[in-house]
Protein backbone atom coordinates (compact mmCIF):
# COMPACT_ATOMS: atom_id res chain seq x y z
CA UNK A 1 0.00 0.00 0.00
CA UNK A 2 1.17 2.98 -0.93
CA UNK A 3 -0.09 5.94 1.68
CA UNK A 4 -0.47 9.59 0.64
CA UNK A 5 1.17 12.47 3.02
CA UNK A 6 -1.38 14.59 5.22
CA UNK A 7 0.91 17.48 5.23
CA UNK A 8 -0.05 20.26 2.89
CA UNK A 9 3.61 22.08 2.60
CA UNK A 10 4.25 18.63 0.62
CA UNK A 11 1.75 19.61 -2.21
CA UNK A 12 1.88 23.55 -1.78
CA UNK A 13 2.15 25.59 -4.83
CA UNK A 14 1.56 29.27 -3.61
CA UNK A 15 1.15 28.93 0.13
CA UNK A 16 -2.48 28.49 -0.29
CA UNK A 17 -3.13 24.57 -0.07
CA UNK A 18 -4.85 23.10 3.18
CA UNK A 19 -6.59 26.41 2.62
CA UNK A 20 -10.01 27.89 1.88
CA UNK A 21 -9.74 30.72 -0.89
CA UNK A 22 -11.58 31.71 -3.87
CA UNK A 23 -9.55 30.36 -6.49
CA UNK A 24 -8.80 26.24 -5.36
CA UNK A 25 -5.69 25.45 -7.59
CA UNK A 26 -2.55 25.75 -4.88
CA UNK A 27 -1.72 21.86 -4.70
CA UNK A 28 0.00 19.96 -6.80
CA UNK A 29 -0.86 16.27 -6.99
CA UNK A 30 0.16 12.80 -4.85
CA UNK A 31 1.28 11.47 -8.09
CA UNK A 32 1.95 13.13 -11.61
CA UNK A 33 2.78 12.29 -15.03
CA UNK A 34 3.97 15.33 -16.72
CA UNK A 35 5.00 14.74 -20.24
CA UNK A 36 6.00 11.20 -20.24
CA UNK A 37 5.76 8.96 -23.12
CA UNK A 38 5.05 5.88 -21.58
CA UNK A 39 4.75 4.62 -18.35
CA UNK A 40 1.47 3.88 -15.82
CA UNK A 41 0.41 1.98 -12.57
CA UNK A 42 0.30 -1.79 -12.70
CA UNK A 43 -0.35 -4.54 -9.90
CA UNK A 44 -2.97 -5.26 -7.26
CA UNK A 45 -1.76 -2.72 -4.36
CA UNK A 46 -3.59 0.17 -3.26
CA UNK A 47 -2.89 4.01 -3.14
CA UNK A 48 -4.55 5.61 -0.35
CA UNK A 49 -5.04 9.27 -0.40
CA UNK A 50 -5.55 10.02 3.35
CA UNK A 51 -8.61 12.29 2.54
CA UNK A 52 -10.68 11.15 5.33
CA UNK A 53 -7.75 11.52 8.03
CA UNK A 54 -7.12 14.79 9.76
CA UNK A 55 -4.92 17.49 7.76
CA UNK A 56 -0.99 17.18 9.74
CA UNK A 57 -1.24 20.10 12.14
CA UNK A 58 -5.20 21.15 11.49
CA UNK A 59 -8.60 20.04 12.80
CA UNK A 60 -9.90 18.86 9.93
CA UNK A 61 -9.56 16.36 7.19
CA UNK A 62 -9.55 17.15 3.25
CA UNK A 63 -13.06 16.21 2.73
CA UNK A 64 -14.22 18.25 5.97
CA UNK A 65 -12.52 21.52 4.01
CA UNK A 66 -13.89 20.94 0.88
CA UNK A 67 -17.42 20.82 2.57
CA UNK A 68 -16.21 24.20 4.62
CA UNK A 69 -15.65 25.29 1.54
CA UNK A 70 -18.70 24.45 -0.35
CA UNK A 71 -20.60 26.38 3.31
CA UNK A 72 -18.73 29.29 2.98
CA UNK A 73 -18.67 29.78 -1.10
CA UNK A 74 -15.11 29.49 -1.65
CA UNK A 75 -12.88 26.74 -3.03
CA UNK A 76 -10.90 24.47 -1.12
CA UNK A 77 -7.43 23.77 -2.01
CA UNK A 78 -6.44 19.93 -2.30
CA UNK A 79 -4.45 17.48 -3.87
CA UNK A 80 -5.11 15.03 -6.66
CA UNK A 81 -4.42 12.08 -5.62
CA UNK A 82 -3.24 11.74 -9.96
CA UNK A 83 -2.44 14.15 -12.79
CA UNK A 84 -1.64 12.69 -16.29
CA UNK A 85 -0.88 15.90 -17.86
CA UNK A 86 0.42 16.11 -21.92
CA UNK A 87 1.39 12.43 -21.50
CA UNK A 88 1.29 9.35 -24.05
CA UNK A 89 0.40 5.34 -23.80
CA UNK A 90 -0.06 5.64 -19.97
CA UNK A 91 -1.60 2.19 -18.46
CA UNK A 92 -2.88 1.43 -15.52
CA UNK A 93 -4.12 -2.19 -14.23
CA UNK A 94 -5.42 -3.68 -11.26
CA UNK A 95 -4.92 -0.48 -8.67
CA UNK A 96 -7.10 0.63 -5.94
CA UNK A 97 -7.43 4.00 -5.89
CA UNK A 98 -9.27 5.50 -2.68
CA UNK A 99 -9.43 8.26 -0.73
CA UNK A 100 -8.55 11.04 -3.01
CA UNK A 101 -8.53 14.13 -1.13
CA UNK A 102 -10.06 15.89 -4.75
CA UNK A 103 -10.56 14.20 -7.49
CA UNK A 104 -8.68 10.64 -8.20
CA UNK A 105 -7.11 10.62 -11.55
CA UNK A 106 -7.27 13.68 -14.00
CA UNK A 107 -5.93 13.78 -17.68
CA UNK A 108 -5.63 17.05 -19.25
CA UNK A 109 -3.92 16.67 -23.13
CA UNK A 110 -3.10 12.68 -22.76
CA UNK A 111 -3.05 10.37 -25.48
CA UNK A 112 -3.74 6.60 -25.53
CA UNK A 113 -4.25 6.01 -22.22
CA UNK A 114 -5.89 3.03 -21.04
CA UNK A 115 -7.63 1.70 -17.43
CA UNK A 116 -8.13 -1.92 -17.14
CA UNK A 117 -9.77 -3.26 -13.57
CA UNK A 118 -9.01 -0.27 -11.80
CA UNK A 119 -11.03 0.12 -8.90
CA UNK A 120 -11.79 3.26 -7.30
CA UNK A 121 -12.96 3.02 -3.68
CA UNK A 122 -14.17 6.78 -1.65
CA UNK A 123 -17.12 7.75 0.43
CA UNK A 124 -20.39 8.99 -1.42
CA UNK A 125 -19.80 12.41 0.69
CA UNK A 126 -16.53 12.90 -0.20
CA UNK A 127 -17.16 16.01 -1.96
CA UNK A 128 -15.69 16.56 -5.27
CA UNK A 129 -13.64 13.26 -5.53
CA UNK A 130 -14.09 12.37 -9.24
CA UNK A 131 -13.13 9.32 -10.47
CA UNK A 132 -11.74 9.23 -13.69
CA UNK A 133 -11.32 12.83 -15.42
CA UNK A 134 -10.16 12.73 -19.47
CA UNK A 135 -9.95 16.19 -20.35
CA UNK A 136 -9.26 17.74 -23.71
CA UNK A 137 -7.91 13.99 -24.69
CA UNK A 138 -8.14 11.29 -27.20
CA UNK A 139 -7.79 7.71 -27.12
CA UNK A 140 -8.98 7.19 -23.99
CA UNK A 141 -10.28 3.53 -22.59
CA UNK A 142 -11.74 2.50 -19.50
CA UNK A 143 -12.80 -1.27 -19.13
CA UNK A 144 -13.49 -3.66 -16.91
CA UNK A 145 -13.66 -1.02 -13.50
CA UNK A 146 -15.81 -0.75 -10.74
CA UNK A 147 -16.13 3.24 -9.37
CA UNK A 148 -17.62 4.59 -6.16
CA UNK A 149 -17.19 7.90 -4.89
CA UNK A 150 -18.23 11.24 -4.03
CA UNK A 151 -18.74 13.24 -7.25
CA UNK A 152 -19.04 11.55 -10.90
CA UNK A 153 -17.79 8.34 -11.53
CA UNK A 154 -16.50 9.36 -14.69
CA UNK A 155 -16.49 13.08 -16.16
CA UNK A 156 -15.48 13.57 -19.64
CA UNK A 157 -14.62 17.29 -20.24
CA UNK A 158 -13.24 19.47 -22.71
CA UNK A 159 -11.66 22.82 -21.98
CA UNK A 160 -9.79 25.80 -23.57
CA UNK A 161 -6.85 22.78 -24.08
CA UNK A 162 -8.76 21.54 -26.64
CA UNK A 163 -11.39 18.53 -27.63
CA UNK A 164 -11.70 15.46 -25.97
CA UNK A 165 -12.37 12.75 -28.82
CA UNK A 166 -12.49 8.94 -29.06
CA UNK A 167 -13.18 7.73 -25.73
CA UNK A 168 -14.32 4.64 -25.01
CA UNK A 169 -15.77 2.64 -21.54
CA UNK A 170 -16.72 -1.05 -21.61
CA UNK A 171 -17.90 -3.44 -19.04
CA UNK A 172 -17.46 -1.26 -15.93
CA UNK A 173 -19.39 -1.29 -12.96
CA UNK A 174 -20.47 2.22 -10.85
CA UNK A 175 -22.44 2.34 -7.30
CA UNK A 176 -22.44 5.39 -5.11
CA UNK A 177 -21.72 8.72 -7.09
CA UNK A 178 -22.95 11.18 -9.83
CA UNK A 179 -22.85 8.95 -12.33
CA UNK A 180 -21.59 8.61 -16.01
CA UNK A 181 -21.55 12.37 -16.67
CA UNK A 182 -19.85 14.34 -19.77
CA UNK A 183 -19.58 18.00 -18.64
CA UNK A 184 -19.71 20.26 -17.27
CA UNK A 185 -16.82 22.19 -19.35
CA UNK A 186 -17.52 21.06 -22.80
CA UNK A 187 -16.09 24.68 -24.29
CA UNK A 188 -13.58 22.38 -26.23
CA UNK A 189 -15.78 19.99 -27.92
CA UNK A 190 -16.82 16.30 -27.38
CA UNK A 191 -17.26 13.58 -29.88
CA UNK A 192 -16.80 10.07 -30.67
CA UNK A 193 -18.01 8.55 -27.30
CA UNK A 194 -19.25 5.06 -27.02
CA UNK A 195 -20.42 3.91 -23.58
CA UNK A 196 -21.08 -0.11 -23.61
CA UNK A 197 -21.89 -2.58 -21.17
CA UNK A 198 -22.06 -0.02 -18.01
CA UNK A 199 -23.86 -0.99 -14.66
CA UNK A 200 -25.06 2.06 -12.55
CA UNK A 201 -26.17 0.74 -8.96
CA UNK A 202 -27.18 3.94 -6.77
CA UNK A 203 -25.92 6.53 -8.72
CA UNK A 204 -27.52 9.90 -8.01
CA UNK A 205 -28.02 10.43 -11.86
CA UNK A 206 -27.29 8.00 -14.71
CA UNK A 207 -26.52 8.82 -17.93
CA UNK A 208 -25.70 12.49 -17.64
CA UNK A 209 -24.16 15.23 -19.97
CA UNK A 210 -24.18 18.29 -17.91
CA UNK A 211 -23.07 22.33 -19.52
CA UNK A 212 -24.55 25.77 -19.47
CA UNK A 213 -23.89 28.82 -21.47
CA UNK A 214 -20.22 29.72 -19.44
CA UNK A 215 -18.81 26.40 -20.38
CA UNK A 216 -21.06 24.75 -23.14
CA UNK A 217 -19.91 23.64 -26.58
CA UNK A 218 -20.77 21.03 -29.28
CA UNK A 219 -21.46 17.34 -27.73
CA UNK A 220 -21.75 15.22 -30.58
CA UNK A 221 -21.51 11.46 -31.58
CA UNK A 222 -22.10 9.70 -27.98
CA UNK A 223 -23.35 6.20 -28.07
CA UNK A 224 -24.73 4.57 -25.23
CA UNK A 225 -25.69 0.62 -25.33
CA UNK A 226 -26.48 -1.61 -23.19
CA UNK A 227 -26.87 0.13 -19.86
CA UNK A 228 -28.88 -1.46 -16.70
CA UNK A 229 -29.18 1.54 -13.59
CA UNK A 230 -30.91 0.90 -10.74
CA UNK A 231 -31.61 3.29 -7.43
CA UNK A 232 -31.18 6.38 -9.27
CA UNK A 233 -32.67 9.81 -8.94
CA UNK A 234 -32.42 10.93 -12.74
CA UNK A 235 -31.46 7.88 -14.77
CA UNK A 236 -31.58 10.04 -17.72
CA UNK A 237 -29.87 13.55 -17.15
CA UNK A 238 -28.94 15.28 -20.33
CA UNK A 239 -29.41 19.05 -19.64
CA UNK A 240 -28.10 22.25 -21.15
CA UNK A 241 -28.67 24.31 -18.11
CA UNK A 242 -26.65 22.99 -15.47
CA UNK A 243 -26.02 26.34 -13.59
CA UNK A 244 -29.33 28.11 -14.14
CA UNK A 245 -27.39 31.43 -12.93
CA UNK A 246 -24.53 30.71 -15.60
CA UNK A 247 -23.42 33.89 -17.67
CA UNK A 248 -21.99 33.77 -20.86
CA UNK A 249 -21.83 32.95 -24.85
CA UNK A 250 -21.37 29.52 -24.90
CA UNK A 251 -24.07 27.97 -25.58
CA UNK A 252 -24.40 23.64 -25.02
CA UNK A 253 -25.44 21.72 -28.16
CA UNK A 254 -25.86 18.05 -27.71
CA UNK A 255 -26.31 16.15 -30.85
CA UNK A 256 -26.19 12.51 -32.72
CA UNK A 257 -26.92 11.28 -29.03
CA UNK A 258 -28.05 7.65 -29.00
CA UNK A 259 -29.43 5.15 -26.67
CA UNK A 260 -29.71 1.95 -27.64
CA UNK A 261 -31.11 -0.91 -25.04
CA UNK A 262 -30.89 1.52 -22.00
CA UNK A 263 -32.98 0.01 -18.65
CA UNK A 264 -33.59 1.31 -15.38
CA UNK A 265 -36.33 2.01 -12.75
CA UNK A 266 -38.35 5.31 -11.77
CA UNK A 267 -36.88 8.59 -11.57
CA UNK A 268 -36.90 11.85 -13.66
CA UNK A 269 -35.62 11.83 -17.36
CA UNK A 270 -34.39 14.68 -18.43
CA UNK A 271 -34.00 15.77 -21.99
CA UNK A 272 -33.22 19.78 -21.68
CA UNK A 273 -32.22 21.37 -25.09
CA UNK A 274 -31.03 25.32 -24.45
CA UNK A 275 -33.75 26.73 -27.11
CA UNK A 276 -35.84 26.36 -30.23
CA UNK A 277 -32.59 27.05 -32.14
CA UNK A 278 -30.36 24.51 -30.16
CA UNK A 279 -32.56 21.64 -29.79
CA UNK A 280 -31.10 18.13 -28.42
CA UNK A 281 -31.02 15.49 -31.26
CA UNK A 282 -31.58 12.57 -29.65
CA UNK A 283 -32.29 8.88 -31.02
CA UNK A 284 -33.71 6.44 -28.28
CA UNK A 285 -34.37 2.83 -28.42
CA UNK A 286 -35.03 0.00 -26.60
CA UNK A 287 -35.41 2.14 -23.57
CA UNK A 288 -37.36 0.83 -20.98
CA UNK A 289 -37.95 2.25 -17.09
CA UNK A 290 -41.04 1.44 -15.16
CA UNK A 291 -44.49 3.59 -15.59
CA UNK A 292 -43.72 5.73 -12.86
CA UNK A 293 -40.93 7.23 -14.09
CA UNK A 294 -41.23 11.23 -15.79
CA UNK A 295 -40.56 12.94 -18.70
CA UNK A 296 -38.76 16.42 -17.96
CA UNK A 297 -38.76 17.23 -22.07
CA UNK A 298 -37.88 20.60 -23.08
CA UNK A 299 -36.35 21.91 -26.92
CA UNK A 300 -35.41 18.40 -27.93
CA UNK A 301 -35.63 16.83 -31.41
CA UNK A 302 -36.36 12.86 -30.20
CA UNK A 303 -36.30 9.67 -32.86
CA UNK A 304 -38.22 6.62 -31.65
CA UNK A 305 -36.59 3.75 -33.12
CA UNK A 306 -37.91 0.00 -33.76
CA UNK A 307 -37.96 -1.61 -29.89
CA UNK A 308 -39.45 1.41 -28.53
CA UNK A 309 -39.64 3.54 -25.37
CA UNK A 310 -41.47 3.22 -22.29
CA UNK A 311 -42.68 5.10 -20.82
CA UNK A 312 -43.48 6.93 -23.68
CA UNK A 313 -42.28 10.36 -23.86
CA UNK A 314 -44.70 13.29 -24.18
CA UNK A 315 -45.83 13.91 -27.87
CA UNK A 316 -45.45 10.88 -28.48
CA UNK A 317 -48.36 8.53 -26.66
CA UNK A 318 -49.30 6.90 -29.83
CA UNK A 319 -46.01 4.86 -30.10
CA UNK A 320 -45.99 1.04 -28.83
CA UNK A 321 -44.44 0.32 -25.56
CA UNK A 322 -40.69 -0.93 -25.37
CA UNK A 323 -40.39 -3.97 -27.23
CA UNK A 324 -37.00 -4.94 -25.82
CA UNK A 325 -35.53 -4.53 -22.33
CA UNK A 326 -32.06 -5.01 -21.00
CA UNK A 327 -31.74 -8.22 -19.47
CA UNK A 328 -30.00 -6.89 -16.22
CA UNK A 329 -30.43 -9.38 -13.60
CA UNK A 330 -26.90 -11.19 -14.36
CA UNK A 331 -25.04 -8.14 -14.84
CA UNK A 332 -25.02 -6.42 -10.85
CA UNK A 333 -21.71 -7.30 -9.31
CA UNK A 334 -20.98 -6.19 -5.87
CA UNK A 335 -18.41 -4.28 -5.58
CA UNK A 336 -14.73 -6.29 -4.85
CA UNK A 337 -13.97 -5.23 -1.80
CA UNK A 338 -10.22 -6.17 -0.56
CA UNK A 339 -10.30 -4.44 2.42
CA UNK A 340 -12.42 -1.89 4.60
CA UNK A 341 -11.34 2.39 3.03
CA UNK A 342 -10.40 4.53 5.57
CA UNK A 343 -12.91 7.32 6.03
Amino acid sequence: MLVADSDPRAYDKNGHCGTVDHKGNGCRPFILFKSTDGGGITGEGVIDGQGGKPIKEHDESWWQLARRAQTEGGAQNVPRLIEIDDASHIIFHGITLRNSPGFHVTLKNARDATFWGVRVDTPANARNTDGIDPISSQNILIAHSFIRTGDDNVAIKAGAAGATRHVVLVDNHFYWGHGMSIGSETAGGVSDIQVRDLTLDGTTSGLRIKSDISRGGVVSDVHYENICMRGNRRPLDFDTRYDAHAIGNNIPVYRDIFLNHVSGETGQLVLRGYDAVHPLQFALNGVSFNNTARWLIESAKIVIGPDGVTPAPPREVALPPSLVSTDCAKNWLPFPVTDTPGV
